[in-house]
């Protein structure tokens, strides 16, 4: 099992960055796939961005591809998104998501994902 917690969401004007964190407990980091999901109010989830167990595979969601980069450390537990460039419609509750890798695939659906974190507010003004 592990536990999620993310950090680094906050108020940001259109066009800037923000970096957001997500640390894993537990000793097996490695052998998940990590992922970032997206609700705005009144909106469903939107699966944003991915990260196979080994780094070598990631998968962008079309509204974020360009902007967003999502990266892991291994030895540290931690996963980020890296978000450039930020739009108004980029404002939404962020949650790290986590599963067992079985493979190197990244599933694109959130409910594939058993483990999530309490998520991170992302505010963009315009």
């Amino acid at each position: 099992q592990v536990q999620l917690v993310e950090s680094g969401g906050g108020l940001v004007q259109a066009g800037g960055s923000l970096r957001l964190s997500c640390a894993a407990s537990g000793r097996t980091f490695s052998s998940y796939t990590m992922g970032w999901v997206r609700q705005a109010p009144g909106k469903e989830r939107e699966f944003v961005a991915a990260i196979s167990w080994s780094g070598s595979n990631t998968y962008y969601a079309d509204s974020v591809k360009g902007r967003f980069t999502i990266s892991r450390d291994n030895a540290k537990n931690t996963v980020y998104l890296q978000m450039n460039s930020l739009k108004p419609e980029d404002t939404a509750v962020y949650y790290c998501a986590a599963r067992l890798a079985y493979s190197d695939s990244i599933p694109r659906i959130p409910s594939a994902y058993d483990y999530w974190g309490q998520g991170t507010q992302v505010t963009v003004s315009s």
